[in-house]
């Protein structure tokens, strides 16, 4: 096994270059004075209030910088990405205009083998399988680590009911990229092996392996229904015996304490309240940001319900459709990537949640007076968020940076740097719009 030559991407010249294009990328005034003042923007019968917690998070804003470091660091060496750094396709739009080069699954396997000890590798916020890491170092690329502190304290829980004989069931999406990670070190691959997991998405799917902790059932029909969502040589009536409950990092907190309290219920009714210890572990493994960001929403529907809701971000952003989610479950809610979205007064295309395509849905933005909510996930840029703001006062004939206090706009252009592209060697890539 070759060992990865070792460069420090954190210098604090770098990180100067680095805050200055990504600022001049990704910052936005008019979202930074609704956060500062915690105020509603309102003219011509439009009211924006945003959420109180949205956006980029620390996770995420790390993995960008990261990325972005990269590029400057290593210009002129092949950098490539395992999938995207996020989800989000307009930062991710961004990377590669910045000659950072996507690689992406075959056949559910990162395509690695063509890489070189002279290239350099960027693990995205998600990470990685153990079996891509350990190929990777094996051919000796520098790697670019960006995984998120929050997803390796799960990866430390699953690793820990591995040790102790105790199978990980991981609420979570089993095709997610953080979930096949966190589903790896589960399994032990390059430890030796012999953990196992199965993954639950539903709370219908948790009944049906409550069910069968309880009494047992048909083993064919059990692994034909958790295909794919399981680990190799799994067996339910050994692997449900003891259980660890871990989580993919953006699921909603109130479910997966949900998932965890069924479990309990069905180990403790199959082997009894003295030693559940025997049997079950638990730990609390949400992200912070993702609870941060729910919360805001809960408060706004609860205390300052708005008329619609706008969700902005990835399609793919699992923490942005879980906000999508709960908004739509109280009143008319549109969870769309970008501004290009609100074609007019009219018309919105947005996501639709339960048949995973873009849909056009008529006569959304009623006349007069209407109160809009937005709100965004982690992996949302500000940038995105404010031209959502400033399309919808367009459809009012107003330009919503008159509606800044004055002296506001030039106060924040004096804080950002001048031209980050004469500073980082090479022009900024386009937005992706």
């Amino acid at each position: 096994m070759s060992t990865p030559q070792k460069v420090n991407l954190r210098t604090p010249e770098v990180m100067k270059l680095v805050q200055a294009e990504v600022e001049a990328h990704y910052r936005s005034p008019i979202v930074e004075f609704l956060r500062h003042t915690g105020s509603p923007l309102t003219k011509a019968g439009i009211t924006v209030k945003l959420a109180k917690a949205f956006g980029f998070c620390y996770g995420v804003e790390r993995a960008i910088d990261l990325a972005y470091a990269a590029a400057k660091v290593c210009n002129g060496r092949n950098i490539f990405l395992l999938g995207e750094i996020i989800h989000n396709p307009e930062v991710n739009d961004q990377l590669s205009g910045m000659g950072i080069k996507q690689l992406h699954e075959v056949d559910g396997k990162y395509q690695v083998d063509h890489l070189t000890a002279a290239d350099v590798v960027i693990v995205p916020a998600f990470g990685a399988e153990v079996n891509t890491m350990n190929r990777i170092r094996e051919i000796g690329c520098q790697i670019v680590d960006t995984t998120c502190g929050d997803v390796m304290t799960v990866w430390k829980r699953v690793r820990q009911y591995k040790k102790e004989q105790v199978t990980s069931i991981i609420h979570g999406k089993a095709w997610h990229e953080e979930t096949k990670a966190t589903a790896s070190r589960a399994v032990g691959d390059g430890d030796g092996g012999g953990g196992h997991y199965l993954v639950v998405f539903t709370l219908a799917e948790t009944d049906y392996v409550c069910d069968y902790i309880r009494n047992g059932g048909n083993k064919e029909e059990f692994l034909e229904k958790f295909k794919g969502a399981h680990s190799p040589g799994f067996d339910p009536d050994l692997h449900l015996r003891a259980v660890g409950v871990a989580n993919q990092t953006t699921m909603m907190r109130g479910e997966t304490e949900e998932v965890q309290r069924r479990i309990r219920k069905a180990i403790t009714d199959r082997y009894g309240e003295k030693v559940l210890n025997e049997h079950f572990r638990f730990f609390d493994t949400i992200c912070g940001a993702t609870q941060e960001r729910q919360d805001a929403l809960r408060e706004m529907l609860d205390h300052n319900r708005p008329d619609i809701l706008i969700v902005v971000g990835g399609y793919n952003s699992s923490n942005t459709s879980h906000l999508a989610e709960m908004g739509e479950a109280e009143l008319p809610t549109y969870f769309i990537k970008n501004s290009d979205m609100l074609i007019s007064e009219s018309q919105i295309r947005h996501w639709d949640l339960h048949h995973s395509h873009e849909k056009v849905t008529e006569n959304w933005l009623r006349d007069g007076d209407v109160h809009v909510g937005i709100t965004a996930g982690a992996s949302c840029p500000n940038n995105l968020i404010e031209e959502a703001i400033e399309r919808l006062f367009e459809f009012r004939g107003v330009d919503v940076k008159d509606l800044l206090p004055k002296g506001f706009q030039e106060i924040m252009a004096s804080a950002l740097p001048a031209d980050p592209a004469a500073q980082t060697g090479h022009s900024p890539a386009p937005a992706g719009h």
